[in-house]
Parts: structure tokens; sequence; C-alpha cells
């Protein structure tokens, strides 16, 4: 859920291991002939509960916008496949984490595994913490030894040329998309 650089690094890691690749994304056109997706579906709830019914592990990457804000819902959860596992190292607010608690505690969800909760910290009395299907790590990507010599050789390197000469930046946050 989400088949944008998140997604596509995490479906080569995936076919690597043989695993068929099912991609939910906005516009599912841009990936038409990737040839790590089996199928690639659009947005919305049919399509949705479609990739919730025959995945065994789910990744959400998506980014937190107002259309993704608790797309992942109850009814989403309800369409998932038995023992599905679902993964969220995208952003909270778009999983509807009440109802994500209830499919794990109901065994809709086999288990899962976070890094992104809808409040963070996650706080201290949240079922989370009690759950032994779920696997919750920190939201810490950036804080590796080597992150800030990696972001300013990019600005350095990459885009202040490109700003200086007038040219499209790259990683630029849209703002009508909201990320």
């Amino acid at each position: 859920v989400g088949y944008g650089d998140i997604g596509r690094a995490t479906a080569k890691l995936a076919s690597a291991y043989g695993m068929r690749i099912v991609a939910l994304r906005r516009r599912p056109h841009v990936s038409a002939h990737d040839p790590l997706c089996d199928k690639i579906l659009g947005t919305g709830k049919a399509a949705l509960n479609e990739l919730m019914s025959e995945s065994d592990y789910v990744v959400c990457s998506a980014p937190s916008t107002i259309s993704t804000r608790g797309m992942i819902n109850a009814d989403a959860f309800k369409a998932a496949k038995e023992g599905l596992v679902f993964i969220n190292l995208g952003r909270g607010p778009v999983v509807d984490e009440e109802a994500m608690i209830n499919a794990l505690k109901t065994g809709q969800l086999k288990g899962a595994a976070l890094d992104v909760f809808s409040e963070e910290p996650l706080p201290e009395d949240n079922d989370l913490w009690e759950l032994d299907n779920v696997l919750i790590s920190p939201h810490n990507m950036d804080q590796t030894a080597t992150f800030m010599h990696e972001a300013t050789e990019f600005f350095v390197n990459e885009n202040l040329p490109r700003f200086i000469c007038g040219e499209t930046l790259l990683n630029h946050v849209d703002i009508k998309r909201g990320y």
C-alpha cells in the first residue's frame, strides 16, 4: 500500500524471496510496466479490500494526506486473508489503530510489525504494548552514523547546483499532493 520509492524497494526485496507483488498506488499507470509487480491496483475501498484479501503480508508505506488518513480501517481488516501480517512503516494516521488492535485481538490479523503510530511516541497505556503478535520498532531510519553526512552531501552535490541553475530539485514536496 503506497508504491513509491519505499514500496518499490520493499517489492524488490520481496521478489527476491519469490513473493508475488500486488501494489496499491494512487497513479497505477506510472507502474503499469514495472517488472516487479504481478498486479497493480488503483486506490479506493474495493482495490484495498482486494489487496488485503489476497495478501499474506501487507506493507504500508503510504504518506499521510487528507485522502489516506484512516484508509486502512475495520472494513479493510475484515477483508484480510486469513493469516495476514500487517506492516506499517509509512505514517501512523493512515491506519485506524483501534480497528487494527481489534483485528489483532480477534485473530483477523496474524500479526503486525509497526514503527509508526497515530500518536507518537506510543503512549505507555496503548494496548499494542501488551499484544504478543505485535512487533514495535522505533521509526528512526535517519539515526545512523552516516545520515547527516549523506544528507548534507546530497544537498551540496545535487540540489544546491540544481537550485543555482534554475533546474528541477530532487525530492521536492508537492503541496497539492501533501507529500
